[in-house]
């Protein structure tokens, strides 16, 4: 049963309720209909009007549909590809090629796991070095074949690890951020969750950059901010307010270039329904990129991110 959260208790007394009346369902028509009229209506209302924290909490919620969910919905054909062929196979970036729509793509993205055990594996999505240096190496093998790239970004960073940072964490970053800018070929990138700092900047420095509408997108967490700043975690809930880190504000900032809707309740109530909503899109910009020039395209991409870096 999926959990939830202290702002959806109304929500949660109409669930209990339901789950009662269901034993006697022909019975109970009337009144349960009613009822789910009711919770649908607090769904809307709820969903509507959530504030910085509450939307880091959807963001990471356990259900929540992480890269693999995605990747198994929406593409067909998937050949996983794995190593950076230098040091080691990083299972917190996942990559390969995919067919959608009849089109042959590659995909890469942080993955965090389902369970304790599949998120030991990939390392709670926090990528080491040999991870980036896998992503080079897809970016690359996409240029070579002329097929886009749609990365998704699921991570509340990159791994801070000694082990990481003795084999090069920031320059793997800092490269793999460069392979994007200056690879010729589309790209897409979707904030599926969190995006933590230069470890979604790593895989998200696309042609565009879209969010899910309750996701975040920051460059340190909640947590972290309200250590340095008041040096006490009890203040997340006021760093969330601080750092803008909602789809809204990136949109707002231009960090982003679109929002992709979540259905009331958010993606981890209705995944299938999350899935076919970012295909449409993903289809939708691929045929949107493939009209303009791979030249253009490289230089607009440029362009983009040099007037975001001059603006902040």
């Amino acid at each position: 049963m999926i959990k939830y959260f202290e702002f959806e208790n109304e929500v949660e007394k109409i669930e209990i309720l339901l789950n009662q009346l269901k034993n006697n369902e022909e019975l109970n028509f009337d009144k349960i209909k009613k009822l789910k009229k009711e919770k649908d209506e607090l769904y809307k209302k709820i969903y509507s009007n959530l504030d910085p924290w509450q939307k880091v909490q959807v963001s990471r919620h356990g259900e929540r549909p992480h890269t693999l969910d995605y990747i198994q919905s929406i593409f067909k054909n998937i050949v996983l590809l794995h190593g950076d062929k230098k040091y080691a196979d990083d299972h917190a970036i996942v990559g390969g090629l995919a067919e959608i729509d009849g089109n042959s793509v590659f995909f890469i993205g942080t993955e965090k796991g389902n369970t304790m055990e599949t998120r030991i594996k990939h390392n709670f999505g926090m990528a080491k070095p040999e991870g980036y240096r896998k992503v080079q190496r897809l970016l690359k093998l996409a240029e070579k074949f002329k097929l886009p790239l749609i990365s998704f970004v699921d991570t509340a960073g990159a791994f801070p690890g000694k082990d990481a940072e003795e084999r090069g964490q920031s320059e793997s970053i800092a490269s793999s951020i460069l392979q994007f800018l200056k690879t010729k070929i589309p790209t897409i990138s979707i904030i599926i969750g969190e995006g933590g700092s230069g470890g979604a900047i790593g895989i998200a420095t696309s042609d565009r950059v879209l969010m899910l509408e309750h996701s975040i997108y920051s460059v340190i967490s909640p947590e972290g901010c309200a250590s340095i700043l008041w040096r006490n975690t009890q203040y997340s809930q006021e760093a969330a307010k601080t750092l803008k880190l909602t789809s809204a504000d990136c949109k707002n900032f231009k960090i982003i270039d679109d929002i992709i809707p979540e259905p009331y309740g958010g993606a981890h109530r209705h995944p299938k329904k999350q899935a076919e909503i970012i295909k449409e899109k993903i289809i939708s910009i691929i045929k949107e990129l493939k009209q303009i020039s791979i030249k253009e395209l490289v230089q607009i991409r440029k362009e983009k991110y040099l007037n975001i870096t001059s603006e902040i």
